[in-house]
């Protein structure tokens, strides 16, 4: 039996969407009504019913045509696209790796074990405080550069619903140094100018 982390298919992109996965088999029609806006549809285009009614709590969870289609489309690329995040990330981490040598930043880790689809090329900057002085200077050169969201258990529903049972300092920690390159399929042209600016502010912070 496989397991299919949703993280595997996160370069594909096509608005908001997702799946609903249920446990029990005996939830399966009922979760196939609530998808179809709370109505039987499904089963009278399968024959198993003469007309289809609203008999249900639903909404408009179905994706159009067009989003569809757009997915439908990746979806038949999914490989190559892959290849080409692979790709960047590859050429990002090669590149950077003087520097962690160097002791200037982290790069990620990708145990021997593993693989990995590319969804995101970050750094681990020395503290917050250089994060900062980082994004600025990548600004001023014309690139975006974000770091990832609060953590859950600090964001401000988090903090009013979850519980932990020892703090998450490591986590805290990252967060507050991790900072995010561009990386997106058609960034290739413009990835040698990223690079150089991620070299020139650490050549200001080694001179």
């Amino acid at each position: 039996m496989g397991c299919l982390s949703f993280h595997e298919t996160k370069n594909i992109i096509s608005g908001e969407g997702g799946a609903l996965l249920v446990n029990d088999a005996a939830l399966v029609d009922r979760a196939e009504i609530i998808r179809e806006k709370g109505t039987n549809r499904s089963l009278f285009f399968r024959g198993q019913v003469d007309k289809y009614r609203w008999v249900d709590i639903g909404s408009s969870y179905l994706p159009g045509e067009l989003i569809s289609a757009f997915l439908c489309a990746q979806m038949k690329e999914a490989h190559a696209i892959t290849a080409r995040r692979l790709s960047i990330w590859e050429t990002y981490h090669r590149y950077f790796e003087p520097l962690e040598v160097a002791g200037l930043l982290r790069r990620p880790i990708v145990p021997d074990e593993c693989g990995h689809n590319a969804h995101m090329y970050y750094l681990i900057v020395d503290n917050p405080k250089q994060r900062a002085c980082f994004i600025e200077h990548m600004r001023r050169r014309g690139i975006a550069c974000v770091f990832h969201y609060t953590p859950l258990h600090s964001s401000s529903y988090g903090l009013k619903c979850g519980r932990m049972a020892d703090s998450c300092h490591v986590t805290d920690d990252l967060s507050d140094r991790l900072v995010r390159l561009p990386l997106w399929l058609g960034v290739e042209p413009l990835q040698a100018h990223v690079i150089r600016a991620v070299q020139e502010f650490y050549g200001k912070v080694m001179g």
